[in-house]
């Protein structure tokens, strides 16, 4: 049997300085050690990520990293050339090691559905990770790939962080200052989850979770004081153990997506009609996003897109003040959900949301991500660094900044580089970290979760991404809101430019770089809103995945 042929070509998840982990990088991808008879490959690569960390008292969690395999046959005798495509990785952890570990010892959990697995250090620690020759266990039989097929490999790399099971409180005490807060009954008491089993939503009665009577909400839900709704056992409610996306998408990442999808694929997932014009169709860089198109799709010649950062619009690309790093804007709920099938995450539920926000701890009244009600803007003062990864805004003179927020006052015009406010001696509130050390969880770009308010919302279990896209460029896992061919929403102009397919069920929360208000853990103003539906200047995505 003839071995694969091979192209080493690797994505990374670029991050920033901070103490919460960062920096992940992959390289030297390759294939090595085919098994013919029982058709398997492993993909070997090394990687690294700067201040991982695993502890066993507090929010007792670890940092790690989602790694994901895709391919593409290139040819070979009786192999048909192709397109981008997912790796069925083995589900035993056995089946997967790291041949030098520098001294921090790894845990390799793949997930039983073989989309990828997470890497994570062993034992309580914290530091530099750098695993040299991790090798997992490619099962292309189970892809469709014959013995003698040419191929290349990508390997992708997200930084996540585990928040483990447990109790947790939604709502957080507040008697009239924030909108359809949830609550205990009409109590105005946290409502404390212990279980991921059926909840009654509103009706007043003990034991049920309210929503303030729906009081300010836009949007209001389809429950109140009076009225009562059942949430069923498969919706998650945050109880069980997820890994999350430490960041918000960057420019990056949604860059390095759109270069593995089909031209078809591609012209869904973005705005851009001309050749060196933004994503978002822009001919100068829009609040921030640097996202262009270098060469344009085209169906009928199979022509596939190209598409890299250039935020200072000079015409060259990827340079290191380029905006990589930037949380990406003007995502709609459609490229957002696209994104998350394509890579096995999935969408977060708002009450995943409220827990990853606050943990364990008691809630308080009008609390930020960080577990408190100081909030320090960084919206008033130019940025050092502009658009490099070491990107900083300049602090306000009365303290550190730990949010952006409400930047059409100051200086900033868009979001900023994600995880820019934690450094190695930065506290919580300093680094505007939620419990778990997840990172611009308030403010930046909005957070869209799947809300509790709708027939649409309630409808969904928690089923992740398969990797792979409808050939229109579309999510298509059941009972998400908004994956095509489902029942609950409905499709206007669904695989065109401008991503106005309707996605019922989903809305926003915890505010943006754009926002004055809406900011706090447990404000629920627009849990339900069908302006996700468009690419929207204030939108980005954050993935989470149940835990293996």
């Amino acid at each position: 049997m003839r071995p694969f042929y091979y192209i080493s070509m690797v994505v990374l998840c670029l991050l920033a300085s901070g103490a919460y982990g960062n920096d992940i990088a992959v390289s030297n991808a390759t294939l090595t050690g085919q098994n013919a008879a029982s058709d398997f490959t492993l993909v070997r690569f090394d990687i690294s990520w700067s201040n991982s960390w695993r502890v066993s008292s507090g929010p007792s969690n670890w940092d790690a990293a989602w790694v994901f395999v895709k391919f593409r046959i290139e040819g070979g005798t009786g192999c048909t050339a192709g397109s981008w495509q997912h790796a069925t990785l083995s589900a035993t952890p056995g089946d997967h090691s790291v041949t030098t570990n520098n001294g921090v010892v790894p845990t390799i959990m793949p997930t039983a559905d073989g989309r990828g697995v997470f890497l994570y250090r062993s034992a309580n620690g914290s530091g530099n990770i750098d695993w040299d020759q991790v090798l997992l266990r490619w099962n292309y039989g189970a892809d469709g790939v014959l013995d003698n097929c040419n191929v290349s490999v990508k390997v992708f790399a997200v930084e996540m962080v585990y928040v483990p099971q447990g109790n947790f409180y939604a709502g957080d005490n507040s008697v009239a200052s924030l909108n359809g807060q949830f609550e205990a009954g009409n109590t105005s008491a946290a409502f404390q989850v212990t279980s991921e089993g059926a909840l009654t939503l509103g009706g007043s009665g003990v034991g049920s979770l309210g929503n303030n009577n729906t009081a300010g909400m836009s949007t209001p839900d389809d429950f109140n004081d009076a009225v009562s709704q059942a949430l069923p056992a498969a919706f998650p409610k945050g109880f069980a153990a997820i890994y999350a996306m430490k960041y918000e998408i960057s420019q990056e990442q949604y860059a390095e997506f759109l270069n593995v999808l089909t031209p078809t694929q591609q012209l869904a997932r973005h705005g851009a009609t001309v050749v060196n014009r933004y994503i978002t169709n822009g001919g100068t860089p829009p609040n921030r996003n640097g996202v262009k198109c270098r060469t344009l799709p085209v169906i009928a010649t199979n022509i596939v897109g190209v598409y890299a950062n250039d935020l200072d619009n000079d015409g060259v690309f990827n340079e290191t003040d380029d905006g990589q790093n930037i949380a990406c804007n003007y995502l709609s709920a459609m490229d957002i959900m696209a994104y998350y099938d394509w890579s096995g995450l999935r969408i977060m539920t708002e009450l995943e949301l409220e827990k990853m926000m606050r943990g364990t701890l008691p809630a308080l009244p009008a609390e930020y991500a960080w577990g408190s009600t100081s909030l320090y803007n960084v919206s008033y003062a130019p940025l050092i660094n502009a658009g490099a990864g070491s990107e900083l805004p300049t602090s306000p003179s009365t303290t550190v900044g730990n949010a952006a927020y409400f930047a059409t006052t100051g200086t900033l015009g868009g979001p900023l580089r994600v995880g820019l406010f934690a450094t190695a001696t930065s506290s919580r509130v300093e680094a505007g970290a939620s419990y778990y050390g997840i990172m611009e969880m308030t403010g930046n770009v909005w957070e869209v979760p799947v809300g509790v308010g709708n027939v649409a919302g309630r409808s969904y279990t928690g089923l992740h991404g398969n990797g792979a896209l409808t050939t229109s460029g579309f999510a298509n896992v059941d009972n998400w809101p908004g994956a095509n061919g489902n029942s609950n929403w409905t499709v206007s102009n669904a695989g065109t430019n401008n991503g106005s397919t309707q996605a019922a069920g989903l809305g926003f929360r915890a505010g943006t770089w754009n926002d004055n208000n809406w900011l706090e853990t447990s404000d629920r103003s627009y849990p339900a809103w069908t302006g996700v539906n468009t690419r929207e200047v204030r939108q980005g995505g954050r993935g989470v995945r149940t835990a293996p």
